[in-house]
């Protein structure tokens, strides 16, 4: 499956020219001029990663990458801007739980890099959350002691004593001897 990122910037230039800086990497490229059309974008179609700009008009790349983070939590984030204040790192990584903060000018190659890198991230996240997962539900018991059942006859069925207490017979011990009397 090709992984998507969208990139979100209200300088339409600056998104043409990430789109052709990167054309030749193996995701497709999205890009949207403002929160608004991202939040839209990202309503219609998955989105592994999203790379927006700190000021905009509308809404702020904070407050954007933190609505993201809310509305699509397995999307990785990222903020790349030119006007890089304190504050405004602060509230991305506090607030929208971004995975990397850059500043432009960013090289392509640079930009690349960590894109891989975060849709690496998000694999393993992916992959650590589904170890997580039990392999077989309640509702599956069935199914397997049918199997059980099959495969081995007998193997499902105990003998019990009045009292509850399961019975073994020499046979199921294994102490069975043929040519003995196993009284």
């Amino acid at each position: 499956m090709t992984k998507t990122v969208l990139f979100v910037d209200d300088e339409p230039h600056f998104t043409s020219a990430v789109k052709r800086a990167l054309r030749r990497e193996p995701y497709k490229i999205l890009t949207a001029n403002s929160a608004m059309e991202a939040l839209r974008i990202m309503s219609e179609q998955t989105v592994h990663v999203v790379v927006s700009d700190e000021r905009m008009p509308g809404m702020s790349g904070a407050e954007f990458l933190t609505m993201v983070r809310d509305l699509h939590p397995d999307t990785m984030r990222i903020m790349l801007t030119g006007y890089a204040t304190l504050e405004a790192a602060i509230r991305a990584i506090n607030e929208g739980e971004i995975y990397r903060f850059l500043t432009k000018p960013c090289q392509a190659r640079d930009l690349s890099q960590v894109i891989r890198q975060a849709m690496a991230c998000q694999e393993a996240l992916k992959q650590s959350e589904n170890r997580d997962e039990p392999q077989e539900t309640a509702s599956d018991t069935p199914l397997i002691l049918e199997q059980l059942e099959r495969h081995h006859p007998g193997i499902t069925q105990l003998k019990m004593d009045e009292t509850g207490a399961i019975l073994l017979d020499d046979e199921d011990l294994g102490l069975a001897n043929p040519g003995r009397d196993n009284r």
